[in-house]
């Protein structure tokens, strides 16, 4: 099993985890205090719209943006519905109406954020379902035997109080008073939100979800777990009382780091987050990646590059393929990239060469806490896979698009800059007649206007028959120009 590290870099600003398995970074984590997720929260929301032909309703909880609300997630767990369908969302929401919605899907992009009328809290070991009456249990636990020792266990332990549960991965070797103190503790979460619902103004958040720490310690902490080290003493403390009332077995794994370093360069941290925004991801053999996203997916191109290690070109494209795997594996983790994900791994003429890359990505793909879904080859030899997408992706949350390019990733040359100069100049002279025309650019198209394209600009005062002046402007992008009529 790998041995992992966890560092927790906190300011008041923004909290940063790394997960560091046998000194490389697997995942990283960032929370800003002024724009913490919203997944997990209760909201006393109003029904702003219903709209029939999408069976859903826009519901405002007191964001700029409403919330959307499927006539799925109205309705109980799947194994309570059967495979009955589902009744117009008109017949149980009508506008001004107050519901208790939580955040199931963070707001991305331009949509909003998803609502549930189904709330789920999650404890150390349970999931309560307040609106549920059933027991389930994780995948991951066990053998049918065993979860069905666990499911008549909780049965007793619930007992006739409503509400129904799921069984986390961590509460297989959980004892009856573990287990029963996290039910109480539910049980008490759970009654404060309905007195709270009771009282408050629609739009009010009745209940959030812990912080980005205390997740760490609740959901991150695993016996492959050596350390779990954080660098600010207040935050310590804070997280030591937490846990010793919520996670004891993970409290004992916390530190507080007391280096001179900075913690996040423990293990190149800072430059590993660089690396992960960056466009091109190198790869040990010399081959490397090429990592795009874009609104409708995430394309990854495998290239061999300078790598010529192996007997033959087969050879070479193998075991770049087989490196890239894992490399992109890692890459989905660190970058947390989801939706619909296309690899373009460098084509392979043997069909054994294809499975075995397909089985190692598999493989590594299995260690994501995310769900991820992959298709296998398609006719053009590509790999399509899927992620769950919970939250925005690191480029999202620590960059915004180019000003310059707007998102593009290339500008205009100076030489389309100057033509569609002379063309705006010629259009402008057909409606007005001023005296001269000054064109005020970026320095670099100013003196290509200059130089190489001095004779086009001369030719074209000539033909209007009014003189051009041009003036170079510091602060303008290469693709800015403005032409004053003087």
């Amino acid at each position: 099993m790998a041995t992992q590290d966890i560092l927790i870099n906190w300011a008041p600003q923004e909290t940063r985890v790394a997960i560091v398995e046998n000194g490389a970074v697997q995942e990283l984590h960032v929370e800003r205090t002024l724009e913490r997720g919203l997944v997990g929260n209760v909201y006393l929301g109003k029904v702003a719209r219903v709209l029939p032909g999408m069976q859903s309703a826009f519901v405002d909880i007191g964001l700029e943006r409403a919330a959307f609300l499927h006539v799925a997630d109205l309705f109980g767990h799947p194994t309570t519905r059967g495979d009955a369908p589902l009744p117009p969302i008109e017949r149980h929401v009508f506008e001004g109406q107050t519901l208790t919605v939580q955040v199931i899907k963070d707001a991305i992009g331009t949509k909003g954020a998803r609502l549930s009328t189904q709330i789920s809290i999650a404890g150390r070991m349970l999931v309560f379902l307040p609106h549920d009456d059933h027991i389930g249990i994780s995948q991951k636990i066990g053998g049918p035997e065993l979860r069905e020792q666990l499911r008549t266990r909780m049965q007793a332990l619930a007992g006739s109080e409503g509400g129904g549960f799921i069984l986390r991965t961590n509460a297989e070797e959980a004892s009856d008073a573990e287990l029963a103190d996290d039910i109480a503790y539910l049980r008490k979460a759970w009654a404060a939100i309905r007195q709270r619902a009771q009282s408050k103004p629609p739009g009010t958040l009745l209940h959030q979800d812990l912080s980005l720490a205390e997740r760490v310690l609740r959901d991150l902490t695993s016996d492959a777990t050596q350390t779990l080290r954080i660098d600010s003493k207040l935050q310590y403390e804070a997280l030591r009382a937490f846990g010793e009332s919520y996670t004891p077995g993970a409290v004992r794994k916390l530190e507080l780091y007391r280096g001179e370093r900075p913690i996040f360069d423990l293990f190149n941290i800072e430059e590993e987050i660089a690396k992960a925004l960056a466009r091109r991801v190198d790869l040990k053999s010399g081959g490397y990646l090429i990592i795009d996203q874009t609104e409708a997916l995430t394309t990854i191109d495998v290239n061999t590059g300078g790598f010529v290690g192996a007997r033959n070109f087969e050879d070479t494209i193998f075991k770049t393929n087989l490196e890239a795997a894992g490399a992109i594996a890692r890459q989905l983790r660190l970058r947390n990239l989801g939706g619909i994900i296309i690899a373009d791994f460098i084509d392979m003429t043997r069909d054994e060469h294809q499975q075995a890359v397909l089985a190692e990505l598999r493989k590594q793909l299995a260690r994501d806490r995310t769900r991820t879904t992959v298709s296998g080859f398609t006719q053009l030899g590509l790999v399509e896979m899927t992620r769950k997408r919970t939250r925005e992706s690191l480029a999202h949350m620590l960059c915004e698009p180019c000003p310059t390019c707007q998102g593009r990733g290339q500008v205009k040359t100076a030489r389309s800059v100057c033509y569609d100069i002379l063309r705006e100049i010629l259009r402008e002279a057909r409606q007005f007649n001023p005296k001269e025309f000054r064109v005020i650019a970026s320095a670099a198209v100013v003196e290509m206007l200059l130089d190489e394209e001095s004779g086009h600009i001369a030719g074209l005062s000539e033909f209007i028959g009014k003189p051009i002046s041009l003036s170079a402007e510091a602060t303008m992008n290469p693709e800015q120009y403005d032409i004053v009529l003087m």
